[in-house]
């Protein structure tokens, strides 16, 4: 049977959200009542397993999610999607028979809101290193301190998923991947002043000796590059579902230029702008070049939900298509204003939001460079 995400986003519920992500970007505010609804759709725990509670969705199936919501309120999207990376990571681990993130599973059901605390200002390494200490306890927990940046959610999570480098171990230095609750030991700057993706409130987090208990420490692996289940759990649900959120900003800036080129008619033909050979040339370049991207994801997060091995291969693919996803929603927006014309540059006008939402997506990771260094590897080898 067909997927119809329509059941879980209804159309209703998507104009309220559209709605609402022009006053939350204009008054730099978290949508908690886009929240509060997308928890009543139950769809904070679309990856969940149905037998946890959970819709029993895969990477697929929420993937289309995303690209629906995003079409409506792309700050939302981006910053519900830092908790589906976590469900989702849940998902791809226990399906692989790695049962060490249920909790996260357990708790998304009871309504816990799960934040991404992995990005560090500077740190290049990403997944492979860390400014954070992570000091171990003698009860297997550990004491984490240091600053993440790009913390979406900040003002909502009750759980941040977040690693850290321990150097004290005897078998040290080693990556620690771990959840720690909001408590004092927290604290969340109020510093989220961006151009765009404005709903996100990503604020800055320091943790100063936050403490996370042996049952949340789900992985400790070596730094550096490594195929270890939590490193490509969280690289494919990261990469596929940002990838799905600037697809569906695209696909909105799409309809908005149909729309306009429909509406707007010529002064000198008296035709609508929708029979002009230049406009019809640029939308149908924005259709060729939004058309690509939903089957290459769809392709990819169903290779996710199916188990299917394409080994150090995932990386330029999964890379691939995030900076693919980008670049041709970057593209097709920029073109959107042109077809619209002058009213798009108004900021009340909703494509002049996308422009400046759009632009969040060169700084995830992977850049345009990782992505470029990660397809060279694949296919010409490391440098030497």
């Amino acid at each position: 049977m067909t997927f119809d995400p329509a059941q879980i986003l209804p159309d209703d519920l998507l104009d309220r959200f559209r709605e609402r992500a022009a006053v939350h970007d204009r008054e730099n505010t978290f949508p908690d009542d886009d929240l509060a609804d997308l928890k009543a759709a139950g769809y904070l725990a679309i990856l969940v397993p149905a037998e946890l509670g959970g819709a029993g969705l895969g990477l697929a199936e929420a993937s289309v999610l995303q690209q629906r919501l995003a079409s409506a309120a792309p700050a939302t999207a981006l910053s519900v999607n830092m908790h589906l990376v976590w469900t989702g990571v849940a998902k791809v681990l226990g399906d692989r028979g790695i049962d060490a993130l249920r909790f996260v599973q357990e708790g998304a059901v009871a309504g816990e809101v799960f934040a991404f605390g992995i990005s560090e200002a500077g740190n290049d390494l990403v997944l492979f290193g860390s400014d954070t200490d992570a000091v171990p306890l003698p009860d297997g927990g550990y004491v984490f301190t240091g600053t993440k940046i790009f913390t979406s959610l900040a003002p909502v999570w009750t759980q941040l998923g977040l690693h850290g480098l321990d150097t004290t171990s005897p078998d040290g230095p080693k990556l620690v991947y771990a959840f720690v609750p909001r408590t004092a030991a927290v604290t969340t700057r109020d510093d989220w002043d961006t151009m765009g993706m404005r709903g996100t409130q990503s604020r800055t987090t320091e943790v100063n000796g936050a403490i996370a208990h042996a049952d949340h420490v789900v992985r400790r692996i070596d730094p550096g590059p490594s195929a270890d289940p939590i490193v490509f759990g969280i690289f494919s649900v990261f990469e596929l579902l940002l990838a799905s959120v600037y697809t569906g900003i695209a696909r909105r800036a799409l309809e908005l230029a149909v729309d306009a080129a429909t509406r707007r008619r010529s002064k000198k033909t008296g035709e609508p702008l929708s029979q002009d050979p230049d406009i019809r040339w640029r939308v149908a370049g924005m259709g060729i070049a939004y058309d690509a991207l939903p089957p290459q994801i769809a392709a990819l997060t169903r290779d996710v939900d199916d188990l299917v091995d394409h080994g150090m291969r995932w990386f330029s693919l999964l890379s691939g298509v995030k900076h693919r996803a980008v670049t041709m929603a970057k593209h097709v927006v920029d073109e959107a204003m042109l077809v619209a014309g002058g009213s798009s540059y108004f900021t009340r006008n909703e494509l002049s939001r996308l422009y400046r939402d759009v632009l969040a997506g060169l700084f995830h990771p992977s850049d345009p460079e990782s992505a470029h260094s990660t397809a060279a590897s694949a296919w010409l080898g490391p440098v030497r």
